[in-house]
């Protein structure tokens, strides 16, 4: 049995946020879609390009929207390496530039549809490469960490918050990074994803979207729900694998 479980460290630092965590089985990364289906899917990140438009206010810097904004305050909570950025301001700036987030593979278009219609950032780690449970606390320094496209490691920073586990850092400053060992491929069949929400009023979204991914994964890649669920304050783990 592995748990995702966030450290008191994490609630010292952002003690109103909610992590949405999906931990899926049988997901098949390389599903080929039906033809009506590719369409469905492709239409899905269309309208989902669109409707990121109305999180962003029109001759407003991308720094000073809300959904970016907020989280370039919470990365000076705690040390981050220099331009480390949450993953949902990436998204939102190539929309703002006009540039909508273009087809790539089913599971990740869906993810990234996901991602830009509620405005909230969604990372996928494999389940099976967790040494022992998962965590989100702040790192001692130093912890092993190879990012993903990289050849030498890039340990965290004292202080920084990451995901981590038996092995080292799994992902670098809280969303932004991910290492390679944990990282999702074709071959991938059993996924944890968490999406992060810090801003409380927001949590109907945070539950809409977590069960908005859940239902789409299942309908067009053959993945099994194991574990839904929204950790808080009050709930401070939940188990994701069996």
């Amino acid at each position: 049995m592995k748990k995702f479980i966030a450290d008191p460290s994490f609630w010292e630092l952002f003690p109103n946020a909610a992590i949405g965590v999906l931990s899926v089985t049988g997901i098949n990364g390389a599903v080929r879609l039906s033809p009506d289906q590719a369409a469905e899917v492709a239409e899905l990140l269309k309208n989902a390009n669109s409707t990121a438009l109305s999180h962003l206010d029109e001759g407003v810097a991308l720094s000073q929207n809300r959904p970016v904004a907020v989280w370039r305050e919470a990365y000076q909570k705690f040390p981050t390496k220099k331009g480390a950025r949450c993953s949902i301001e990436a998204l939102l700036k190539r929309v703002s530039k006009g540039e909508p987030v273009g087809t790539i593979a089913p599971t990740v278009d869906i993810t990234n549809a996901v991602s830009l219609k509620y405005a909230l950032p969604i990372g996928a780690e494999d389940m099976e490469a967790f040494d022992g449970d998962l965590h989100l606390g702040v790192m001692a320094g130093g912890e092993d960490f190879l990012p993903i496209g990289a050849d030498e490691p890039d340990p965290p920073r004292p202080g920084e918050l990451a995901y981590y586990d038996a092995a080292g850092a799994v992902c670098r400053c809280w969303n932004w990074r991910d290492g390679r060992r944990t990282a999702v491929n074709d071959a991938t069949a059993a996924e944890f994803i968490a999406m992060e929400c810090v801003e409380p009023e927001r949590l109907d979204d945070l539950k809409a979207a977590l069960d908005e991914l859940a239902g789409l994964l299942e309908r067009y890649t053959g993945a099994e729900v194991v574990s839904k669920g929204i950790v808080n304050g009050d709930s401070r783990e939940i188990i994701i694998q069996r």
